[in-house]
């Protein structure tokens, strides 16, 4: 398998490599054709190990909590598009072959097969095998002729063609699993831009997106006839006003030992002078104005700052990771501190790097941020972490990975 698809990446090179201007235009749509059935092709070939590498446990044991995840840092994928590698891997597996084989041959796309899968099972659960499998014939000819859009929609009538007994009673049935659906692609994704802004996206199930739209309803009219904002920008408005009334309600779990909030860090004569900007714990930066602003309502701790951005004092030690030693700990990892981590800060535990039960203190430079599951993945003893000279973590992988056991950072979160 390996030579084969070194041979063709090869191919692939030279195609790149080669300018399409000459082509006429039926050989310019034949190649795109047999470029979209290379993809197709290719997709069969990525699902398959995916599937395998998930059935091996390789993601856990290269500390990952997950294949997703794991596929994030390996193939650049966002988490959600991972998952959805992971589940028609699982899917395609368990299902159908001919599914595969379509996929294999360039017949369907890899949006189709998941249509088809999700159909098939639907089917197979109110009906019988019979007609899962004329389902499969019936969907994959569709598939020549409608996009994965129209297939689904289409599919929710299938039983119609493949088992017209049943049908009725299983439009319930269909439509119950197309909620489940629904409800396992529930996701929101917050991507940083390169300005510090954040955007968000995702996909609210129905109570979510109802909930949200009572919450921020309210919140959206024009305050008044001068209000210049367009729906879009009164949306963005009313759900930082959202954020404000829960983090004021004080109802929110803490995190850490500390109490939900929003953390800015700027210097004392910045602040009085009006002069310097403040920094979040997640690395983003706030113009002075608004430093100001945040501070007219805010309680202030002080901190003192090496030259390299070593956090050097916070306030009075404790036994516990938790004050202002944690508030140090999040100024300087920023979030999971193991390598290709994104967990950010609230999220993580503070650990002993020399454990407590060892002699180890309770200090900045014996503490370091960590997921739950890397925190356990640390505990297991595989990998080594400790302080590098300018005073940030660094992780060694054990030897059955890296022979070399070179330390690895983490390359997530901005470091200052």
């Amino acid at each position: 398998m390996i030579e084969g698809l070194a041979q063709a990446e090869e191919a692939v090179a030279a195609c790149a490599a080669t300018a399409a201007w000459p082509l006429t235009e039926p050989d310019l749509i034949a190649a795109l054709d047999a470029t979209h059935r290379l993809e197709q092709r290719l997709a069969a070939v990525k699902l398959a190990l995916v599937r395998e590498l998930d059935g091996r446990g390789t993601a856990q044991t290269q500390g990952a909590s997950s294949t997703p995840v794991w596929l994030r840092e390996r193939l650049r994928l966002t988490v959600p598009a991972a998952r959805r590698l992971v589940d028609l891997a699982a899917a395609l597996d368990g299902g159908a072959p001919e599914i595969r084989q379509a996929l294999a041959d360039g017949a369907i796309t890899l949006e189709q097969a998941r249509v088809i899968g999700d159909t098939v099972a639907t089917v197979h659960a109110a009906a019988d095998a019979p007609a899962a499998a004329k389902a499969v014939d019936v969907l994959i000819g569709w598939a020549g002729q409608f996009d994965p859009t129209l297939l689904r929609r289409l599919g929710t009538r299938i039983l119609d063609h493949v088992a017209p007994e049943v049908a009725e009673a299983a439009t319930r049935a269909a439509l119950e699993a197309e909620a489940q659906r629904c409800a396992r692609g529930r996701h929101v994704t917050l991507s940083e831009l390169p300005d510090g802004r954040l955007r968000l996206a995702g996909s609210l199930d129905i109570e979510a997106a109802s909930l949200l739209r009572a919450a921020i309803g309210p919140l959206t009219a024009p305050s008044g006839p001068d209000d210049t904002r367009n729906p879009g920008q009164r949306r963005h408005d009313a759900l930082a006003d959202l954020c404000r009334l829960t983090l004021r309600g004080g109802q929110l779990p803490e995190h850490g030992g500390e109490p939900a909030q929003l953390v800015v860090t700027t210097s004392f004569d910045g602040l009085t002078q009006q002069l310097n900007a403040g920094t979040l714990d997640a690395g983003l930066t706030l113009t002075p104005e608004t430093v100001r602003r945040l501070a007219c309502d805010a309680t202030i701790l002080p901190a003192v700052l090496g030259s390299t951005g070593q956090v050097l004092d916070v306030g009075r030690q404790r036994r516990l990771i938790t004050g202002p030693l944690r508030r140090a700990l999040v100024l300087r990892d920023r979030g999971c501190a193991f390598p290709g981590c994104d967990r950010p800060p609230r999220w993580c535990d503070a650990h002993h790097i020399q454990h407590w039960a060892n002699g180890g203190n309770t200090s900045l430079r014996n503490a370091v941020l960590l997921c739950a599951h890397h925190h356990r993945h640390i505990h297991r003893g595989d990998w080594v972490v400790q302080l590098a000279g300018d005073g940030h973590p660094e992780f060694i992988p054990p030897a059955w990975l890296d022979p070399d056991q070179l330390p690895r950072r983490n390359q997530y979160h901005r470091r200052t």
